[in-house]
């Protein structure tokens, strides 16, 4: 997050959704930002963010009307026009950014963003994206990976974790025209913000989606946060894209030679029942299976 806001720069205003990020920086009735931010319900952050929008043009429509009466010549200064534009753009120095995890996005806030999307508002929709419900006890999300073990989705004598795999929001956004799509990891900071600065200088709907190791869900080390958001990106398993305007303009390419992605889920706890016996052995060659697909799909080697 903190990163995020760096590259937006000061003046933004974020509408939160409910989850790890909203309980570890605002204890009621103290705030861990420095710009204006509203903690929204687990669903609702685009909702909320639409709201601000609406406020601001309203805003700016009696701005509007005050300036015509004192000189009904003049004509209204851009900031202005821009906010009452039919796109619904904020001024062009005032940022709106909804954000929340993978579960507010890819599953219970998912019709809010995608009506946002559609009435092509200029809002910057982040994703928070660690695979899982992490907040409330560690369940699986549209985002859960196949095979990962979650407290909703145990290995067993008859299952090898989770049996669904990872919803793919990139495609559903595209889906929707949304004029910037863009994923990113935390092994890459710089990447995040030069990505944040790109998608906020266009107008219209956006969406980046940023890989967030989790130690506790994902039982890894503290030491190796980076380090496995990077391999998520080196194997294919994650691919690091961006899109403008629906074509695709950039690609993080994976190094030579690739790693593997038995390297990526060694490292995760949640992953360790697949290396226990030959039927693991067969998941992660099937995950490997979905790691070559998306280097030939992307053309990331």
């Amino acid at each position: 997050m903190r990163h995020v806001l760096d590259a937006a720069g000061a003046n933004t205003i974020i509408a939160g959704a409910t989850g790890c990020g909203e309980v570890t920086t605002s204890k009621y009735p103290t705030s861990s930002f420095r710009v204006p931010w509203i903690h929204a319900n687990f669903e609702n952050a685009s909702a909320v963010a639409s709201g601000i929008l609406a406020a601001m043009r309203y805003r700016c429509n009696e701005a509007s009307k005050h300036r015509s009466n004192e000189s009904k010549a003049q004509e209204i200064s851009e900031p202005v026009n821009q906010l009452t534009s039919p796109e619904g753009a904020p001024s062009g120095s005032t940022n709106l950014i909804a954000w929340g995890g993978d579960g507010a996005t890819f599953d219970i806030g998912l019709g809010l963003i995608s009506g946002s999307w559609e009435r092509r508002e200029n809002i910057l929709y982040v994703c928070f994206d660690n695979e899982a419900y992490m907040n409330t006890g560690v369940q699986a999300s549209g985002s859960t990976p196949i095979d990962a073990n979650t407290t909703t989705s145990e290995p067993g004598a008859k299952s090898m974790g989770n049996s669904l795999q990872k919803k793919d929001m990139v495609r559903i956004a595209l889906a929707h025209d949304c004029v910037y799509v863009a994923t990113a990891t935390v092994g890459n900071v710089l990447d995040i913000e030069a990505k944040v600065k790109k998608a906020l200088s266009m107008t219209g709907p956006k969406y980046l989606q940023i890989l967030v190791t989790c130690v506790p869900g994902w039982y890894t080390d503290a030491k190796d946060t980076i380090k496995v958001a990077r391999l998520a990106q080196q194997t294919g398993i994650y691919p690091v894209v961006e899109y403008v305007d629906g074509k695709l303009v950039n690609v993080a390419k994976c190094p030579r030679p690739r790693s593997s992605v038995e390297e990526y889920l060694k490292l995760q706890g949640r992953f360790k029942h697949l290396f226990k016996d030959e039927k693991g052995a067969t998941e992660i060659k099937r995950i490997q299976e979905k790691a070559e697909e998306n280097v030939r799909k992307y053309n990331l080697q």
